[in-house]
């Protein structure tokens, strides 16, 4: 086998979108089944909230930790890692029937998950050069979105018809048989087997302090954190919104999350474009159009009323997917091109650890909201006013950067 990045790139992307798309598929799953979740355990829209925090809160924990390993190892063994431990949680899940313990397991889902991005930007780094990263990156973390898609489009009414429990065992195990075969069929680009793994003394914590230290990181990690935290509000609440207070049938609640989703793997390939090739790499400026734009759908969505046109509800839910859930790829390239190439998996483990907690704190305050005001309009704005902060934060590091 010949390790030639320039031939072999695009398979290796292949096989990263393929195993980023399988890893959601299963992660990513508790977001469509929540409100089934919820109704089986009996469970409030704050506690509803709390099972993408706890999913979150595992990708916190394990996010610097990964991105040492992953430096020093390889994509390529951390992904059996991920594999094994991902299907075994959830197979775990399919059996439980206590709130704490379905928690529980959610935060283990949550390392396996949080580790599969320091892994796969690890790939994308090495095999693909700066001025085809953006793209590549967006590409890549299509996966994440398409994944969610086809767990709502797949999970849910196999959920709806059967139980949520063997929807999650339906999902475990498809992880376990696709996961190994890319297992089998991925390999390390060339620079990498030649010996440019981080070596042992730079995992320190004087390194992890440097990382801290850095003010562009750190503002950037804070705009992720309001952002991811908005995506996952939306991924979260957008089927109990349509369901509950638009009157809108479950099935056709669930289908505004794969349309949010699909709008978000265009989002995460346009935007990736958009930064490559008209911005030339600022990914800062491509952030702040994000923030804008969510800003703006998430006000739109706010005022809607039960009577109001799915078609509309369905437009303004896929531009909302197509901000929120599309600057990932942006924010990853953002985190590894501010340090060294060789420091690329711990700087994005940093950024995703911290910009995790958004998502381990807004969708509950979000759930909140709705149980004390018992109106969505007073939840989608307060998205709107995340993103307001996150607009500024983002022209204050153009400013510094200039």
């Amino acid at each position: 086998m010949t390790y030639m990045n320039e031939t072999s790139k695009w398979k290796m992307l292949l096989y990263l979108v393929l195993i980023q798309f399988i890893i959601a598929f299963v992660a990513r799953s508790i977001a469509p089944l929540a409100i089934l979740i919820g109704e089986d355990l009996s469970l409030t829209a704050a506690q509803i909230g709390m099972f993408p925090s706890a999913l979150f809160l595992g990708q916190s924990i394990v996010s610097i930790p990964s991105g040492m390993l992953v430096d020093k190892l390889g994509s390529r063994y951390m992904m059996l890692v991920i594999i094994i431990m991902l299907s075994s949680a959830f197979f775990l899940l399919s059996m439980t029937k206590t709130f704490p313990f379905t928690l529980l397991l959610i935060i283990v889902a949550g390392i396996a998950y949080g580790a599969s991005h320091p892994t796969t930007n690890r790939g994308i780094v090495y095999w693909f050069p700066l001025k085809d990263r953006g793209t590549a990156m967006g590409i890549k973390q299509m996966g994440v979105t398409v994944g969610s898609a086809c767990s709502a489009l797949i999970l849910l009414p196999i959920a709806n018809n059967f139980g949520w429990k063997v929807a999650v065992s339906y999902a475990a195990l498809s992880l376990l048989m696709i996961g190994l075969i890319l297992y089998k069929l991925y390999y390390e680009p060339k620079d990498f087997l030649e010996g440019s793994k981080v070596k042992n003394e730079k995992h320190t914590f004087r390194v992890v302090i440097t990382l801290f230290k850095n003010k562009i990181l750190l503002l950037i990690t804070i705009c992720a954190m309001m952002l991811s935290g908005s995506q996952m509000i939306l991924n979260t609440f957008i089927i109990l919104y349509a369901h509950h207070e638009l009157q809108i049938s479950l099935i056709l609640a669930g289908s505004l999350l794969i349309i949010a989703e699909i709008g978000g793997s265009a989002g995460r390939i346009v935007w990736g474009i958009v930064s490559d090739k008209i911005f030339k790499g600022n990914r800062i400026i491509v952030l702040l159009l994000i923030s804008i734009f969510v800003a703006l759908t998430s006000s739109s969505i706010s005022f809607l009323t039960e009577n109001v046109s799915f078609y509309l509800l369905a437009t303004i839910v896929f531009l909302f997917g197509f901000a929120v859930s599309g600057f990932n790829g942006v924010w990853m390239n953002a985190t590894t091109e501010i340090v060294d190439k060789k420091l690329a998996g711990i700087s994005t483990g940093i950024s995703i650890t911290f910009g995790s907690l958004g998502v381990v704190f807004l969708p509950p305050i979000f759930g909140k909201i709705i149980d004390v005001t018992n109106d969505y309009t007073y939840g989608w704005l307060f998205v709107t006013s995340l993103m307001l902060i996150t607009s500024l934060l983002c022209w204050y590091i153009l400013k510094q950067k200039r």
